[in-house]
This record gives structure tokens, C-alpha cells and sequence, in this order.
């Protein structure tokens, strides 16, 4: 089995490595960060900061990369993200108690966390995170750099534009467009396009800032 490495050993990135170990995804996680002095966290070993990934992949120190920095850091996320897509292959995880149609697809990059539900002919893009309990109906589209809170609802026909996030708890109807860099509040109801990029909540969604 491969080695994992992840960019970011804070409390994300633990969880990733705990289900990509206990879920039997990769045999091994190692961690890159920037902004600790230890050596190891968990029993994970980090192997320097993120100006050592390339040289530690040619050492064939790991096989695949995931980003695990997190939603309050999405323009951090993606930055990493295209600075490594052409150079180093990206990882992918799905955890094996969530369901997914066989029409969908996961792109590079993304997490699928427990008991998520993924119906026919769904898209989830690169560097995505799908947290606990997500529901993803047919035919819809989630963007790249996305984050979803757990238990939100996606309709059917629903696209979601690149680095949103959508809170915990929230629901979206059928045929919604979502336009790139909205945040979704917790426990909002969106019943029509969201076409300004912005902080969004309320039943149903009322404009912030």
C-alpha cells in the first residue's frame, strides 16, 4: 500500500490521516507543516515544511498528497493545490461507510468523510472535502476547493461553483447555481441562485456581506 503525505498536521489533518489509516486507504502518513517545530504528531512523522514536498517525493519519501488545511483557509488550500497538480500525484479518499452511485466521480485530491450519500451521475471536483454525513443528490456538480459542513443536502441539478463552503446543516434545492467564493451559513435554506459571491444565511438565504 502507498505512503500519505498531507500538507497541514493541525486538527484537519489529523482527521484525514486517521481515516486514511483506520479506513485501510494507505499504509503510512507523513505530514508537512509550516508552522510547528515537532517531529512527529500522533505518532505520525512530519517531514518538514512545505518547501521540502518536491524533494522528499523525488526521495520517494511518499506516493500521494492530500491538503489538509481548512475551510477558514480555502485561497491557501487552492494556492497549494495548483502549485503541486502538475508535479506530484494527489490522493484521494472515500470512506468505505459512505455510498456512491457507480456513475460518480471524485476528483483528485478530494475527501469523502463517513456516511456521506453520493446518488448518479454526481461530480465532486478536485481538493474538495465532503464532511460527515453529506447528501449529494443527482446530477450535481460541487467545485473545486469546496468544503461541505457535515449533514448538508444538495438537491438534484445543483452547482456548486469553485472554493464555497456550506455550513453545517444546510439545504439546497433542486436547480440552484451557487457562484464561487459564497459561504453558506449553518442550517440555511437556498431556494434560489446565488449569482454574488458572499456570506449567505437564514430560511430562506438572506444576503450578509
Amino acid at each position: 500500500m502507498k505512503t500519505l503525505a498531507i500538507i497541514g498536521s493541525g486538527d484537519l489533518g489529523q482527521q484525514i490521516a486517521h481515516y486514511a489509516i483506520s479506513d485501510k486507504h494507505y499504509k503510512k502518513v507523513v505530514f508537512f507543516d509550516d508552522f510547528t517545530d515537532k517531529d512527529k504528531i500522533n505518532g505520525f512523522c512530519i517531514l518538514g515544511k512545505t518547501e521540502a514536498v518536491e524533494q522528499e517525493f523525488l526521495k520517494k519519501s511518499f506516493d500521494e498528497l492530500i491538503i489538509g488545511i481548512g475551510y477558514k483557509h480555502l485561497q491557501i488550500r487552492k494556492s497549494l493545490f495548483d502549485r503541486f497538480e502538475k508535479k506530484i500525484p494527489f490522493g484521494k479518499i472515500v470512506h468505505s461507510s459512505s455510498w456512491l452511485d457507480k456513475t460518480v466521480q471524485i476528483k483528485e485530491g478530494s475527501i469523502i468523510y463517513p456516511r456521506c450519500s453520493i446518488d448518479a451521475n454526481v461530480i465532486i471536483e478536485s481538493n474538495t472535502i465532503l464532511n460527515i454525513g453529506c447528501v449529494v443528490a443527482h446530477d450535481s456538480i460541487v467545485g473545486r476547493h469546496s468544503f461541505l459542513s457535515p449533514r448538508v443536502a444538495l438537491a438534484g441539478f445543483i452547482k456548486v461553483e469553485e472554493m464555497c463552503i456550506i455550513g453545517i446543516n444546510a439545504t439546497i434545492i433542486d436547480n440552484i447555481r451557487i457562484v464561487s467564493e459564497t459561504q453558506i451559513g449553518g442550517g440555511a435554506v437556498v431556494i434560489k441562485n446565488i449569482e454574488n459571491p458572499g456570506l449567505y444565511v437564514g430560511n430562506p438565504v438572506r444576503f450578509i456581506r
